[in-house]
């Protein structure tokens, strides 16, 4: 049985895990869990799974935290984490942490030789160029969780990058695919977390309803797949049935599909490369009354427009703008600003950035850092 470690336990995509978990009784044993600050529900799951250790990244006094389970030791704060990481006998650490949070604990997983389940894309996103020689050197894999890239992994089985023509990435188009244009300046918060296929945490939300996800899962798959910009792209397919599909040389296309939900990525992820049967409905394709394909206007979607002119930068771009755009939707969820002056936020930001083409990852942590607190306290002059 697998030894994992679930990083983001009580978040939306850890929440899921866990119902996989549920479901699928023995199928791995959790030794390490985290919560940023939902000390609550992760001592539930903890007394429930006997999750010998579990770290509350928050900065939060221990004297605050009271009902620990049995057998259960607390750890406070990132370094802690970073130190059980390095130390745990972990198979597996499946890194649900939302944000560019999440970075450094792939970096650490990694180089500890502890194989990977990523659900957090700005791992990718910030650092992919140093993701990619780390899983060389360690002989560790990075196994996709985001149904997109599982969906790619699968439909490629194994085939090499030079039988691929083109990977296409889906797209729903959020809750604004039919909005007129002249509408967005009065999205509210609450139209933007209506999101019409999936049930997210409120950054994902929030970059599903501009498009940004898109363009992070672009990178993503950049650097998940060896497979250059020019051969990877993405359309809007509202039902979400196929979460994308790979064109091979010949023309020929294999598509994944499957009704949108997490828990099935979630857990090929847990027992790759093998399927097992799981516990929520199959697909009834006699209940598909049609498939339908569109282009992503950038008109309407600024965010990705932008994210793909950062993807070919590369270098510190995409940490700048995955870094301005987690402050641009903070400001939002605050209501310090409207819906659209998260993309002139986020435009404004990456325009007067200097770009580094191979940042280590100190400046990686530093920028990210200095670029969001420059955006939240400098908002009203870039918009």
């Amino acid at each position: 049985m697998k030894s994992i470690g679930i990083l983001g336990i009580t978040g939306s995509i850890g929440t899921s895990t866990i119902q996989v978990m549920r479901s699928h009784p023995g199928l791995v044993r959790i030794e390490l869990a985290t919560s940023h600050n939902n000390s609550k529900k992760l001592f539930r799951l903890a007394e429930e799974f006997s999750i010998p250790h579990v770290v509350l990244t928050n900065q939060i006094s221990p004297d605050s935290i009271t009902d620990i389970p049995r057998g259960c030791t607390v750890h406070y704060g990132t370094d802690a984490l970073d130190s059980l990481l390095k130390t745990l006998p972990l198979d597996v650490v499946f890194n649900a942490i939302s944000g560019s949070a999440g970075m450094q604990s792939t970096l650490t997983s990694l180089e500890a030789g502890i194989d990977v389940a990523l659900a957090n894309k700005e791992s990718l996103v910030m650092a992919g160029h140093l993701v990619k020689p780390l899983l060389a050197k360690t002989h560790t894999t990075l196994l996709p969780v985001d149904s997109e890239h599982s969906a790619i992994l699968q439909a490629m089985s194994g085939r090499p990058v030079e039988e691929v023509h083109k990977l296409i990435i889906t797209a729903s188009g959020g809750p604004f695919r039919q909005l007129p244009l002249e509408d967005f300046s009065h999205i509210d918060l609450a139209q933007s977390l209506k999101h019409p296929t999936w049930d997210m945490g409120f950054k994902v939300t929030m970059d599903s309803a501009t498009m940004l996800n898109k363009g992070l899962e672009i990178i993503e798959a950049h650097w998940l797949f060896d497979m250059p910009y020019s051969r990877i792209e993405a359309i809007i397919h509202p039902q979400s049935i196929i979460h994308s599909m790979v064109q091979f040389i010949d023309g020929s296309i294999l598509a994944q599909m499957s009704k949108p939900t997490m828990q099935l990525p979630i857990l090929y992820a847990l027992t790759h490369p093998k399927h097992v049967a799981p516990q929520v409905t199959h697909t009834d394709f006699l209940a598909i009354k049609t498939l339908q394909f569109e282009a992503i206007s950038t008109q309407r979607y600024p965010l990705f427009g932008l994210a793909l002119q950062v993807a070919a930068a590369g270098g510190l771009l995409p940490t700048i703008m995955n870094a301005a755009n987690e402050a641009a939707i903070e400001l939002f969820r605050t209501r310090r600003i409207r819906f659209n002056d998260i993309f002139t936020l986020v435009a404004a930001t990456v325009e007067q950035a200097a770009n580094i083409s191979h940042p280590d990852v100190e400046t990686i942590l530093t920028t990210n850092h200095d670029t969001r607190n420059f955006v939240l306290k400098n908002f009203q002059t870039l918009i």
